[in-house]
């Protein structure tokens, strides 16, 4: 017997609304409405932390065709508010699948909206900005969804890092796992990678703002001994621990929402301890060297951002997640070097220390999903802390 269809409805806090069905979990959700242009990889985007406080429009229409399974998971579970598809494909067939993405969401409390014109949805952001929004399963008039959306609470100021990070210091020994490997050994799985087996370890420690699995593999793929410390720990107890380089992890929302961080990043500076960091881990590296960040009208989010790399001249094709920025020219040139530009915009997507062992970039360079353009970042991180111990 088929299912029944739910009826759902996606207001925008501008009075635009959209009607569809249910595919998720029942109730309301609310959150910044943006969208994400990946044609792969939903399931690591569900899961990916730096999604907390959103709801995700994929570009791509059709999502679910290879269901879920155990291993394409980028965090402990998925923290979005909610997502937005054209066509959920109810009949998806994949051998590592283990549910339907329905069910996954369902089982996660995840409120999911199909059937509405995404195009229609992705061109309005595009031209109006994101905004705030709300799915909603049980009230069902625009009028009075529009308004919750508009009374709901934004991103700008607000602390989500304290939703996603983890709530004791833990150790990370998983390599990159890849399924095209015959011998799931993790010499087998190094050498398909085209890894080099490492030298001695080196131990790091990881702040986590939101951090992705897949993120924690690439270090420990490049010979790093990781462990991950909350977002809230502070300089004196992340060195204590022995390490001899930091890496600042992506994360959610407003990076002036997290000024302790901030604080924390700032004295490691003054240590003079090697440090590399990705997305929000960029941007509140960018504020701890005095510099400014400010919010953009729609984020970059998908696996297609073209980055020029200014030190090499080359150009990368990048994974991003964010929708704040750096303002390159708050920074101190006499302190500092914007290393990537994104073509598109000509934003920050990379800054480096001149007289400290300190880089970072805007993008996703671990990928999962979205191009490998850029994992030699990790090696550049290793190297740095050799030459600066």
């Amino acid at each position: 017997m088929a299912q029944k269809l739910r009826k759902a409805v996606l207001a925008l806090e501008d009075g635009t609304w959209f009607e569809g069905f249910a595919f998720g979990a029942d109730g309301q959700a609310f959150g910044e409405v943006v969208f994400n242009t990946s044609m792969t990889g939903y399931q690591e985007i569900l899961t990916d932390p730096s999604y907390c406080g959103q709801i995700v429009t994929m570009t791509y229409p059709m999502i679910g065709n290879t269901g879920v399974n155990h291993v394409d998971v980028e965090s402990r579970k998925p923290f979005l508010s909610g997502f937005v598809v054209k066509e959920y494909c109810k009949h998806p067939s994949n051998y590592r699948m283990t549910s339907h993405l329905g069910d996954y969401l369902r089982k996660n409390n995840i409120i999911a909206i199909e059937g509405l014109d995404t195009r229609a949805l992705t061109a309005h952001l595009r031209t109006h900005g994101a905004k705030k929004g709300v799915i909603s399963t049980t009230e069902l008039n625009p009028k009075k969804l529009v308004k919750l959306a508009k009374d709901s609470e934004g991103l700008v100021g607000r602390d989500l890092v304290k939703e996603v990070t983890c709530a004791k210091p833990y150790h990370w020994t998983e390599l990159p796992y890849n399924i095209a490997a015959a011998d799931h050994t993790p010499s087998a799985q190094m050498k398909l990678e085209g890894l080099e087996a490492p030298g001695k370890k080196i131990k790091i420690a990881a702040l986590d703002c939101g951090i992705k699995y897949n993120i924690l593999r690439r270090l420990t793929a490049e010979g790093f001994d990781v462990t991950v410390f909350p977002a809230t720990t502070s300089a004196s107890e992340i060195l204590n621990s022995g390490v001899k380089g930091v890496f600042l992890s992506n994360g959610p929302g407003d990076p002036e929402g997290v000024p302790y961080v901030a604080d924390t990043v700032r004295d490691l500076i003054h240590r003079n301890i090697s440090i590399f960091g990705i997305c929000l881990g960029h941007q509140v590296l960018g504020l701890a060297l005095g510099g400014k960040t400010y919010k953009l009208k729609f984020g970059h989010r998908g696996g297609n951002q073209p980055v020029l790399n200014r030190l090499n001249n080359k150009i990368e094709i990048t994974s991003q997640n964010h929708g704040f920025a750096v303002d390159d020219d708050s920074l101190d040139k006499e302190l500092v070097i914007p290393t990537h530009i994104n073509l598109s915009d000509n934003t920050s997507e990379g800054l480096a220390m001149k007289n400290n062992p300190v880089f970072s970039v805007q993008y996703h360079p671990e990928s999962a999903p979205g191009p490998h353009d850029s994992r030699y970042l990790f090696k550049q991180f290793r190297e740095m802390i050799e030459k600066n111990n």
